[in-house]
């Protein structure tokens, strides 16, 4: 087994500590480092060799990465907390209709929701950005659940978006040259024990 470290990379709003535990416990001598990375960049971090393996939004090319959906996420409408949005447990595309929608360079979704409009301003370069824009009553931002969890404030509130698809998370390494230590995480993730086999 190679000496490591295992790089993992994780795109904002993964949760790859409970795998990390494992690996600890399972691989106390090889260090694994966590290794931050923007959507946009994950492929090129993996084509570079800047980590070993990573968690992604999909898509990523089929031809030059294995991937492994891990779960997929809930969509949320984030808007101001005095918003009149905040009434109901959900939300619908017609609630949204005359919204401002507030997307950001590091958009991870693509959101098109017919009657929304778009803003006057440039796209806030960060999704922390956007909140803090739609914190001051200006618009909303569409997210995965996890970057409303992560970038959450007090006079921010968020709410499902009924009808959306949900945004899936998964785990790419690459079609050659995978590392024997990437077979080592994929079966942490996978769920096998210490002493099950590959197979």
């Amino acid at each position: 087994m190679p000496a490591g470290p295992f790089r993992l990379g994780a795109i904002p709003g993964a949760t790859p500590g409970k795998w990390i535990d494992i690996w600890q416990e399972r691989m106390p001598r090889t260090a694994l480092e966590l290794v931050p990375l923007e959507v946009a960049a994950q492929e090129a971090a993996l084509r570079s060799g800047q980590v070993d393996a990573a968690l992604v939004r999909p898509p990523v090319d089929p031809d030059l990465w294995h991937l492994i959906r891990l779960y997929e996420e809930t969509v949320v409408v984030a808007f101001s907390a005095d918003s009149h949005l905040a009434a109901g447990d959900e939300l619908t595309p017609q609630d949204l209709v005359g919204e401002v929608l507030v997307v950001p360079a590091d958009d991870v979704l693509d959101p098109h929701v017919a009657g929304t409009v778009a803003p006057s301003f440039a796209a806030p370069p960060t999704t922390a950005d956007a909140i803090e824009i739609v914190a001051s009553g200006v618009g909303i931002v569409i997210v995965p659940m996890s970057l409303a969890r992560l970038h959450h404030r007090k006079d921010v509130e968020y709410r499902p978006l009924s009808g959306a698809a949900p945004s899936p998370v998964g785990f790419a390494w690459p079609r050659e040259d995978a590392s024997p230590l990437v077979d080592t995480f994929i079966g942490i993730v996978r769920g096998r024990t210490a002493q099950s086999s590959r197979d």
